[in-house]
């Protein structure tokens, strides 16, 4: 019999078995999309994107700490702030390079994990990884142990990303499919100002004897403990459940899930749509033929020159303040005030994500950042770095949101999370390098070079994804797929 979770939905991975055909299976999957399509935004519909954004919400915890703590651990002695040589392993450039080849390994090597095992199951226990993880690496005390134990967290990190996107594009009906990456991005946002304030508060200092950077770390490994209350209220995605020949167990979620929206709707649901042939399976090669071949060139080029960007000014940003005349206690202080910005960007998105073409609006977010950042590094004046910062905080986490939809959009269920695997891994690839050639940038040429290598990037961007993105606001993702 199939299991049910404490919402009534009924969850994969037990001994209910399908012996459907492939044909069979892939028209019932087309039509487990149309009728997830045709789904008003009620509460329970809503109350899945949040679920997976409060995962979002540690994840991106661990992941944009790194720039916060940084000054801690140089104070600690355990990596210095400068990096000897162009790749050396005792700077902070590591410690940022090492989390980046983790998450660049984690989402090109391992981003098949949820198409093959299920977006529910790797969700959980990528996230129950890195912050094993973290917990570990906020107790080393050599700058080797640290660099080890943050690409093993970056491995998970990586993997939960992936795995995320993919997860709310399959669980949402295509008409909210903006804003429900809006939601996520928001309330994982929210995470900067907390470690931006976390951080202010303790890196400082070293309550009870311990490194306050270390308790910036310990504090967020308490996601944890809400990994399986989480799971426990989550459906397995009927889409990828139908696309895997499991027909009967995705109608058994959809009917639970449509039995839910209907009551909160107060009247019956709107008919589906005729349902689009969904492919039963997918390999690696299916991206290279068209017209996946040139969205997977596009997003890996994009995601090459976006990271430069994002990360570039996220994880500098108290090095950058510094490197303008700024002390440290100070330039934490100014980092949390430009972190309070972060969720920002993302609740603008829950009004026009879906008005707006997703690739005009990454295409305008990348001109702001090249504005914006251009001029921060030409004052020392504390307000207009302040408003400066986040215009650039706001530039990034709009062109965040509208990116994670936009590449999990472009391709088909039987594919999506690894070809966003692919094409996003391509962005953590780059952060390896890119954290050592803004250090060396830093070093030579001060914060005005930084800005300026940061705007080359995103002039690339802009070209990339203004000449090449296809039109999908409103789209069915079936229909994106064709």
């Amino acid at each position: 019999m199939t299991t049910q979770d404490q919402a009534g939905i009924p969850q994969p991975g037990t001994t209910q078995t399908s012996t459907t055909a492939s044909s069979h299976s892939a028209i019932d999957a087309g039509t487990i999309s149309a009728r997830l399509d045709r789904l008003p935004a009620t509460r329970s519909v809503w109350k899945l994107v949040v679920m997976l954004s409060l995962g979002f919400f540690f994840e991106l915890y661990d992941l944009l700490y790194t720039g916060y703590v940084a000054p801690g651990i140089v104070k600690s002695g355990i990596l210095t702030s400068t990096t000897q040589g162009l790749f050396g392993t005792t700077g902070i450039a590591s410690f940022i390079a090492t989390l980046f080849l983790g998450l660049f390994i984690g989402t090109i090597a391992c981003g098949f994990l949820a198409d093959r095992f299920g977006r529910r199951a790797i969700f959980t226990y990528s996230l129950l990884w890195y912050t094993v993880a973290n917990v570990i690496m906020a107790f080393q005390e050599t700058a080797t142990g640290l660099n080890f134990w943050r690409f093993m967290a970056g491995l998970g990190i990586g993997v939960e990303l992936v795995t995320i996107g993919t997860y709310i594009s399959e669980l949402v009906p295509k008409h909210i499919r903006g804003r429900a990456f809006a939601c996520e991005q928001a309330v994982g946002f929210m995470a900067v100002p907390v470690v931006a304030f976390l951080a202010w508060l303790l890196v400082p200092r070293a309550p009870l004897g311990l490194d306050g950077w270390r308790w910036v770390v310990l504090i967020g490994a308490h996601g944890a403990l809400f990994v399986w209350w989480i799971r426990r209220n989550l459906p397995e995605s009927p889409r990828w459940l139908a696309q895997q020949g499991r027909v009967d167990e995705a109608d058994r979620v959809m009917r639970a899930l449509e039995a839910k929206v209907e009551a909160e709707y107060g009247k019956p649901l709107p008919p589906a749509a005729p349902p689009v042939p969904v492919p039963p399976s997918g390999r690696f090669s299916d991206m290279w033929v068209p017209p996946y071949r040139s969205r997977t060139l596009m997003l890996s080029i994009f995601n090459i020159f976006q990271t430069v960007g994002f990360y570039g000014f996220a994880n500098w940003v108290p090095t950058l303040l510094i490197k303008q005349g700024i002390t440290v206690t100070t330039s934490l202080a100014y980092s949390s005030v430009i972190a309070l910005a972060a969720p920002v960007g993302p609740i603008i998105g829950l009004f026009i994500a879906d008005k707006y073409e997703r690739k005009s609006v990454i295409v305008a977010m990348a001109a702001l950042i090249i504005v914006c950042g251009l001029w921060f590094s030409q004052t020392t004046a504390a307000a207009l770095l302040i408003c400066l910062g986040v215009g650039l905080t706001l530039g990034s986490n709009i062109m965040s949101y509208s990116y994670h939809a936009y590449q999990a959009e472009l391709f088909p269920t039987s594919i999506r999370a690894r070809a966003v695997g692919f094409v996003y891994s391509w962005s953590r690839f780059s952060a390896i390098f890119t954290a050592f050639f803004i250090a060396s940038v830093l070093n030579y040429f001060g914060s005005t070079g930084v800005f300026v290598f940061i705007a080359g990037a995103m002039a690339i961007v802009m070209l990339v994804i203004g000449v090449m993105g296809p039109r999908t606001r409103g789209v069915a993702l079936e229909e994106i797929s064709h």
